[in-house]
């Protein structure tokens, strides 16, 4: 099956508003996390034996993912709900694609395929839509070219379309990473999987860690140890015998993110969270809201699919601004939309530093935070990398705010016109599938309020 047949460009804009509404009360359980499910699906591909996943997430991005892991040889079929599994091709055995791949929005299924054709003797091509069009693709095909896989065609600045050869051999590199990414990082590895030697990667910013946990149980050997004072030194033994296992996913904290910062800022609520994934570098957002004074309570912590994960009873609080420090960003690189939403409602200034990296994310969700929190009539402003919020305990909300095809904007402002005075619409609310395609109904289940 192509990876292009089951899919179609972006359906035709759908704004959608949110308005004040009762509290929200319930039990909620975020879907799957989206890191889990594409490394889920790659390594069933590279693994030998069939490979069952519990809890996947069937956003629009996974599925590409899955499509393209079809592509590359693999049989891959939904077995129910949340239920997949995956007839591995095996490491070294990948099919050449006869299509194109096309991953829609999916940055981290482009990326982390990129890694995995690298290291392979196949030819691919890479693309997207508008969208992924934008996103820059150099940093991982430099590492690529190091180990001995081609470009052979671009879009200007190493953008998609992509046309990769692999190769077969892969040079054994030590890299260290310019910018602190688990996309790159992960790229480097997957590539490194089917190196005769022994692949290094070395980051000055420990990015998250799910690429390694879950090599090492499909049976890789891999070795993560602290660099510097912030860092990861990762070493990986080529050509392991990977194995094929079965991976409960477990809920995704920047989908979670969502409805546990509603429950803070609309009064009356109480909401419990379920299983969401409590791993140390992912959980950045949780660890500042309890330092804006955010009542989370965490409960019946536990281990599913190798993974930390809890419930969490969350109940309005009043907030207060804080200084994140830019070390943090790696563990909630995804959740500064939403930060800032509640920083909206915070007393005094939060300041969110270090936040270049959201300059080259779906959109510039740096500037279309900018831009949304001012037409919400939100203080804030920009100052070099950093964003400054000042808060208020009303926030007037109203006007139309400009998702630029980014799930991640479309659900937080969202989430603002649940507690702000006047409702907030969104431009388009069509492309939230990628990620959270129960969003509406499971927000509307514990009382929101939508509309046109």
């Amino acid at each position: 099956m192509a990876a292009t047949s089951s899919f179609h460009g972006h359906a035709a804009a759908a704004p959608l508003s949110a308005t004040a509404a009762g509290p929200l009360s319930g039990r909620l359980r975020p879907p799957g996390d989206k890191s889990i499910s594409h490394r889920a699906l790659i390594l069933g591909l590279l693994a030998v034996g069939k490979t069952t996943i519990e809890g996947l997430l069937e956003g629009d991005d996974v599925l590409r993912t899955a499509a393209a892991c079809r592509a590359l040889g693999a049989r891959v079929e939904r077995l129910g709900p949340g239920r997949w599994s995956v007839d591995g091709a095996g490491l070294g055995s990948l099919l050449a694609p006869r299509e194109t791949l096309d991953f829609g929005n999916a940055g981290t299924g482009t990326r982390l395929l990129m890694g995995v054709v690298g290291g392979h003797p196949i030819t691919a091509t890479f693309d997207g839509d508008a969208s992924l069009r934008k996103r820059p693709m150099r940093r991982i095909l430099d590492p690529l070219t190091l180990m001995g896989a081609q470009v052979l065609a671009e879009a200007e600045g190493g953008r998609c379309p992509v046309i990769l050869k692999g190769t077969g051999d892969p040079a054994s590199i030590e890299y260290r990473t310019p910018v602190p990414s688990a996309q790159l990082k992960s790229a480097v590895l997957l590539a490194g999987l089917n190196s005769p030697g022994r692949t290094v990667v070395i980051e000055t910013e420990a990015s998250r860690d799910h690429t390694e946990k879950m090599l090492a149980y499909f049976g890789a050997t891999i070795v993560s140890e602290p660099d510097g004072a912030h860092g990861r030194r990762i070493v990986l033994e080529g050509r392991p015998e990977l194995r094929a296992r079965d991976v409960i996913v477990p809920a995704d904290p920047s989908s979670a993110a969502f409805a546990l910062t509603a429950a803070l800022l609309v009064p009356g609520s109480d909401v419990t969270i379920e299983g969401m994934m409590m791993n140390p570098l992912r959980i950045g957002l949780l660890t500042t809201l309890q330092e804006m004074g955010a009542r989370i309570d965490v409960l019946n912590p536990r281990i599913e699919g190798g993974e930390d994960v809890a419930d969490l009873r969350v109940r309005p609080s009043q907030l207060t601004g804080v200084e994140v420090p830019a070390a943090r960003a790696p563990a909630m690189i995804d959740e500064y939309p939403i930060l800032a939403v509640a920083a909206s409602f915070a007393k005094g200034e939060t300041r969110m530093r270090g936040l270049a990296e959201l300059r080259v994310k779906e959109s510039d969700r740096l500037a279309a935070v900018a831009d949304g929190l001012t037409a919400a009539g939100v203080e804030n402003r920009i100052e070099g990398d950093d964003l400054i919020v000042t808060g208020s305990d009303k926030v007037r909300g109203g006007g139309t705010v400009k998702t630029h095809l980014d799930h991640r904007i479309a659900m937080s402002f969202l989430v603002m016109g649940m507690a702000s005075q006047q409702k907030m619409t969104i431009d388009d609310a069509s492309m939230i599938a990628t990620s959270f395609p129960t969003f509406q109904p499971e927000m509307e289940r514990l009382g929101a309020k939508f509309g046109a």
